[in-house]
């Protein structure tokens, strides 16, 4: 596995790092174990400065990280901005409200006194994406720390300059070595890292293909884990909604990140009232977008982070075509350099079509026509994916008697799916287990420890 920064808007390599070796990956793994045995003993005070020095030096070095994003995987600078100051409110977030989400819970059994204490796992381990550099990591490691666990972390091998850079930001931001660690590692090194009794835990975020050996090394090594995996996300359109809010939220939803996110709008499921004018406003819209320099403000489609990932779109779509699906717009990769596709809408996809159950990855929309409510519902759950969906609709109390019947782990009411420090993020089915973020994802690697003095004369 070669860790290198390949400036998706040119081929430019530029930078590229070795992999460590076995015996460094051994002083890493000790070093972290050592750091967690003093961690562990911390005040939430102590941890929550540390956590508070590095959301203030994202925000006041915004432009120098969020240049390494668009240098190393091609998102919209403005969109990078975003995504630093998202980080920063991750962190700030957990530094605040940690020590009230692990607060003792004092229990009422039938005689004596009990309560649940939260203590840490220890040493944890991170498989993260490339797709949101900065936020992927903070997401997982502020609550681990204010968990007082510590955290070993494997980024993708295409955003090593990020994976770094966030790295030295909690050296400088004041934690102890061995509090966080970027690990720069082969796949074989991985399974070892998991295998690693002094590993205690195991978080990934990336493919259903991942998840599946990740999760299943973990399984094997009695680990706990969360799984992170793709989405289709349903968009679903009633016939009272506001089409032109309507449709500027599809373009947001599908294009954001140039496409490339888990919770990205994929299947546009339209009543047949309105489907019409919806995929005219919508092809109209998503036709108007302007390729270019991902830095330049004028640009609203960024490349695809490679051109493997470019390559792999283009045969989706290509696979989908060949199976009856009929193109409303693009189809293809851009001319010219840079990894850049073409925004593309598809319809006319039955269930034995391979598109109808896989995730897209880039700009590429599904256009769905149904007769009614009831038959959007039922094509949102006809997928292996359970991760998010959004459901648009002038009436709210409409809108919430549907979210309450789709199969997934987040549902938004006229906006896309979408992420915030207080809001819980997570899937079911392929979609993979556990949650992040909220009071919920500092939740999944402590131990929720009884303590109980029964009374004993009750039991005389």
């Amino acid at each position: 596995m070669t860790y290198q920064s390949i400036n998706p808007y040119n081929g430019n390599v530029l930078k590229t790092f070795e992999e460590l070796t076995d015996a460094q990956l051994e002083i890493a793994v000790h070093t972290a174990q050592q750091c967690f045995e003093t961690w562990r003993h911390t005040t939430f005070a102590h941890r929550s400065a540390v956590l508070n020095r590095a959301a203030a030096i994202l925000r006041s070095r915004v432009e120098d990280f969020a240049r390494l994003i668009t240098l190393e995987m091609g998102k919209l600078i403005e969109e990078s901005r975003g995504e630093v100051a998202l980080s920063a409110d991750i962190l700030d977030y957990y530094a605040e409200n940690a020590e009230r989400f692990l607060a003792p819970e004092q229990l009422t059994p039938a005689s004596g006194e009990a309560t649940i204490e939260s203590s840490p796992f220890g040493v944890l381990f991170g498989i993260q994406p490339w797709n949101f550099p900065y936020y992927q990591l903070a997401r997982f490691v502020a609550p681990n720390l204010m968990a007082r666990n510590v955290v070993l972390v494997k980024h993708a091998s295409s955003v090593p300059q990020c994976a770094a850079a966030f790295a030295d930001l909690f050296i400088e931001a004041g934690a102890p070595l061995g509090a966080y660690t970027n690990l720069m590692i082969s796949k074989s090194q991985i399974a070892v890292v998991i295998a690693d009794p002094r590993i205690k835990g195991v978080a990934l975020t990336g493919s259903e293909e991942a998840g599946a050996i990740v999760a299943g090394q973990a399984g094997e090594a009695l680990k706990k884990s969360t799984m992170e995996l793709g989405g289709s996300d349903a968009f679903i359109v009633l016939e009272d909604a506001d089409i032109d809010e309507t449709v500027k939220w599809a373009v947001w939803g599908r294009i954001n990140n140039a496409g490339q996110s888990c919770v990205a709008a994929k299947r546009f499921i339209v009543v047949e009232a309105v489907a019409d004018r919806f995929l005219e406003k919508f092809t109209t819209a998503m036709a108007g977008l302007k390729t270019g320099d991902p830095m330049d403000k004028a640009t609203t489609l960024a490349p695809l982070s490679s051109n493997e990932a470019l390559d792999k779109l283009v045969d989706q779509v290509d696979r989908a075509v060949g199976k009856g699906a009929r193109v409303v717009l693009g189809g293809k990769r851009f001319d010219g350099s840079g990894a850049f596709m073409q925004p593309t809408i598809l319809t006319d996809i039955d269930a034995e079509n391979p598109a109808y159950d896989e995730e897209f990855f880039g700009p590429v929309a599904l256009f769905f026509r149904v007769p009614n409510e009831d038959a959007a519902v039922t094509l949102a759950n006809d997928s292996s994916f359970g991760l998010g969906g959004s459901v648009f609709t002038k009436d709210i109390a409409r809108g919430k008697r549907v979210a309450n019947q789709i199969d997934t782990g987040m549902v938004f009411i006229n906006h896309p799916t979408w992420t915030a420090a207080d809001l819980p993020f997570g899937g079911i089915k392929q979609s993979g287990y556990g949650r992040e973020l909220s009071s919920l994802g500092i939740q999944e690697f402590v131990n929720k420890k009884l303590i109980c003095v029964p009374d004993t004369h009750d039991m005389a």
